[in-house]
Parts: C-alpha cells; sequence; structure tokens
C-alpha cells in the first residue's frame, strides 16, 4: 500500500511545503503553513486522463467595441467606485474591518437594486436569516425580490441557483465560511477557499450573474486568505474608515472595467450609510482657523479633488529621542521632509516631538501633501497660524525644492468652489491665465515656505 503523501500550504500566499515550518519561505510569515490534502486543491495529481479540448476561434485585434453592459445601483458613491455600476457576469471582492459597513451597504444596494425590478440573492454563512431581517428592517430595506439564505455548501448553494432563473445579483457573505466538497481541507483554508471562489465565478460567467463577495481582513488591513483570490475577482473594494468617526470610505484597489483610484464616500448615520456628495466640506467641517499648524491639502482621489485638513503639533522634548507619532499619512515621508526642513531650511525639530494628524480619519497616500505638511509643521514650531483662505499642494524633493504635482487645476477649482481664495502651489505648476481666479503663490525652494511663515510669527514682547 502506497503511502500517504501530505503537503503544508502557506494560507497567506498559497505556497506549498512538503514539511512543516515555522515561517513560509513564499511570504516571509510566520505560523501560516497548514497540512492539507494534496488530492484535491493546489498541487494535486490529475484525477483522471485530461480529456481532448475543442478548437476555438480566434478574431483579429481590430474591431468593434462594445462597452460592457452594466447595472446602475442608483447609490451615486458605489457606481463611481464601481466606474459606473456593476458589470454583468464579474465578480467583486469586498473588504473591511469587522462592523466598518460591510454588511449595511450590501443590504442597501440590494434594496436598491430589488426596487428597479431587479432579483437579488443574499446568502450569509455568518449570520441567520432573523439577524439579516433585522438589519433591513432597520435600514427600511425590505424588499420582495431579494431571497436570504444562511448556507455555507457551495453545492447546496449552486444547486438552490440552478432551481430558479439566475439573480441579477449574488450575494456570498464571507468567502471565509464556504466549503466545497472538492476539498478536503476545513473552511477558510487556501484550497477550500480557491475550490468555492472558482465555482462560484464560473457560475457568474455562465449566467451573467453579479456575485459580490465579502472577505475578512488582517489586523495589517490587508483581505485575509491566499491572494489568488484577488486575482481571481475582476475588482477588489476596500471599505475603510475609523472607529471614532462617521464617514466611511470605499476605495478602488482594483477594477478590470473601470479605474483603479476611485472612491466613494459615505456617512455612517442610525439609518444606515449616506452618500457624501462633497468629502470636502465633510473633512472641513469642524475646522480651526486661528490655530496653528493646520493646514488644508488639496488632494486627489482618482477624478475627484479632495481638501482636506492636515494638523500638526510640533513641542518641546524631555526625551533624549523626541517623539514621531503620524495618523493618516506615511511616517517614512514625514520623516523625509523633517530632514530637508532641518538640512536646507535651517528649521530644527531634534528637542521637539513631533505629531501629525490628518482631521477626520482620513488617509492620505500621495506625495503631493510634502507641501502642505512642512508647513503645518514650521507653522505649529514658530507658533503661527496660517492663512485661512489658502490651500497647499506640493512635492518636495530631497534637495529642498518643490516640484509640480498633476490635476492643478482640478485642485485649484475644487478650492475656489469651497470658498478660498489663495494656493501656493509649486513654480512651474500653472500654465499661463490657468489660476482658476485664486491668487496662487508659486514656491520653488521649500526655504521660501518657511521665511513666508516665519514672518506672520507673532514678534517676542520687549521685557523692560
Amino acid at each position: 500500500m502506497a503511502k500517504t503523501r501530505i503537503q503544508f500550504i502557506c494560507q497567506n500566499c498559497g505556497a506549498t511545503a512538503a514539511r512543516w515550518a515555522g515561517k513560509c519561505d513564499g511570504c516571509n510569515q510566520w505560523n501560516t503553513l497548514v497540512e492539507e490534502s494534496p488530492n484535491s486543491g493546489i498541487g494535486a495529481t490529475p484525477g483522471k486522463a485530461m480529456r481532448k479540448g475543442q478548437a476555438i476561434t480566434l478574431v483579429s485585434l481590430s474591431g468593434d467595441i462594445e462597452e460592457a453592459p452594466r447595472i446602475s445601483t442608483g447609490i451615486g458613491e458605489l457606481d463611481r467606485a464601481t466606474g459606473g455600476g456593476f458589470v454583468r457576469g464579474s465578480a467583486l471582492l469586498v473588504g473591511g474591518d469587522p462592523g466598518i459597513g460591510k454588511s449595511t451597504l450590501l443590504m442597501q444596494v440590494s434594496a436598491a437594486l430589488a426596487r428597479k425590478g431587479h432579483r437579488v440573492v443574499y446568502v450569509s454563512g455568518e449570520e441567520a436569516v432573523a439577524q439579516i431581517r433585522l438589519r433591513a428592517q432597520r435600514l427600511d430595506a425590505v424588499e420582495p425580490n431579494i431571497g436570504l439564505a444562511a448556507e455555507t455548501s457551495v453545492e447546496n448553494i449552486l444547486a438552490t441557483l440552478a432551481n430558479d432563473q439566475p439573480p441579477d445579483l449574488l450575494i456570498i457573505d464571507s468567502i471565509q465560511t464556504l466549503w466545497t466538497e472538492q476539498a478536503d481541507s476545513a473552511p477558510g483554508t487556501v484550497t477550500q477557499v480557491r475550490n468555492s471562489v472558482q465555482a462560484i465565478i464560473r457560475y457568474a460567467k455562465k449566467t451573467g450573474t453579479v456575485v459580490v463577495l465579502v472577505g475578512h481582513v488582517t489586523k495589517d488591513g490587508q483581505i485575509a486568505g491566499p491572494r489568488v483570490v484577488e486575482h481571481m475577482v475582476d475588482a477588489v473594494l476596500y471599505f475603510e474608515g475609523e472607529g471614532g468617526h462617521h464617514f466611511r470610505i470605499l476605495r478602488t484597489v482594483k477594477n478590470r472595467f473601470g479605474p483603479t483610484d476611485e472612491i466613494g464616500v459615505f456617512e455612517m448615520s442610525d439609518k444606515g450609510l449616506r452618500e457624501v456628495a462633497n468629502p470636502s466640506e465633510l473633512f472641513l467641517g469642524e475646522r480651526n482657523v486661528a490655530a496653528p499648524g493646520a493646514a488644508v491639502f488639496a488632494g486627489m482621489e482618482g477624478t475627484r479633488p479632495v481638501l482636506v485638513e492636515i494638523q500638526a503639533l510640533v513641542a518641546p522634548s524631555s526625551l533624549g529621542t523626541p517623539r514621531r507619532a503620524v495618523v493618516g499619512w506615511d511616517s517614512a515621508r514625514l520623516s523625509m521632509v523633517l530632514a530637508v526642513l532641518e538640512t536646507h531650511c535651517g528649521v530644527r525639530f531634534g528637542q521637539h516631538d513631533v505629531y501629525l494628524n490628518v482631521a477626520g480619519g482620513y488617509r492620505i497616500s500621495e506625495t503631493a501633501a510634502d507641501m502642505a505638511v512642512a508647513a503645518a509643521l514650521v507653522s505649529s514650531l514658530v507658533g503661527a497660524a496660517l492663512p485661512a483662505e489658502s490651500v497647499y499642494f506640493g512635492e518636495v524633493s530631497l534637495s529642498g525644492t518643490s516640484r509640480p504635482v498633476a490635476h492643478t487645476q482640478h485642485r485649484l477649482k475644487e478650492a475656489q468652489k469651497l470658498g478660498f481664495s489663495g494656493a501656493v502651489v509649486p513654480k512651474g505648476s500653472l500654465e499661463k491665465n490657468s489660476s482658476a481666479g485664486l491668487n496662487v503663490t508659486e514656491i520653488g525652494e521649500l526655504a521660501e515656505l518657511v521665511a513666508n511663515i516665519a514672518a506672520l510669527a507673532p514678534k517676542p514682547k520687549e521685557t523692560d
């Protein structure tokens, strides 16, 4: 009798190993190797001889382009994030922290599509039907065209769907709870998740049903489970937000049918999620214009300009190594800006703690925030409030010069629309007569910005 062969599969990246080890050689993560049967899934040997395939018809690359058929949800922020709505036959993966509002959003989407006459099926592997009904009543999303089920078996789900007309939208909450008889491992493992998602996606492509899969996230904010799932689906959306704030951001990180840098902004209320058509007003709602260390950054999220306040606090430190705390921005980028200010502008932070915060819990990934961060830091250090009517944006190089960034006109138009009359931008950003009616100050060297802010500092009182 042949000895049963075993293998170990990494639950993070899907790499296989012949024996257990503490760390995976593929992704360098610890304690992620789990023993699984090689008779199915990744690394399995063929169960039977491969059948002879059928020839397919090749078409020319040059030809008519057909727009992908979409289903508009009627929720503007979601349609913006997905590129105009759900594409028929596509699979979307939605990830987010527990309690962030994923199920709330999907229930509201289900109700919106059901009101338009679309058939929706909501399958939950984590909640009972009574819990889903209770949420629907609270959100005023009770619609007869929504079918509910509490099931985790992929075979049972597909058999149920085959008994009726294919739905327009199928929601699976969540992929980590699914299991299929094609794999012998436990639910949530690489083999189970991969085989289950493959079966669901095959059904979507065959019937034209839009499939939305909900995924758990790790403590690092990444969707848990094998990364191969993100490559299998057509779009990956992250639902972000801070527990102490009401706003939520739906961020697109992958989209085969649209842009990958769009966001949708929502506000959480007792009646569910509400669309925020102008996120800049949300992030600037509680702004204190007289406080030093606050600068308004004109950023971009995809095609949407967003104005947000960057707050800095520079305080004397009694520690040998001063603190550097950042919320909402890259800590390495802050260290670079501090080094440039000290080296090229003569601003000393060695004896000061530095705290940086993006108001409203918003997260900035743009390098264009360098100018606003530098302005906020210097403003807090010298104790001078920045002009309340000005916005700041621009990238700072290691040589102390400023570099232009993209979408300058969009940023300036958004600032003017919100009542700002001035802007500080890198030199060379503006074309002729393109200041959008604002008083624009162009900065070539970061030292110029520091000198302008230092001139606003209150003069020390003379003592007798």
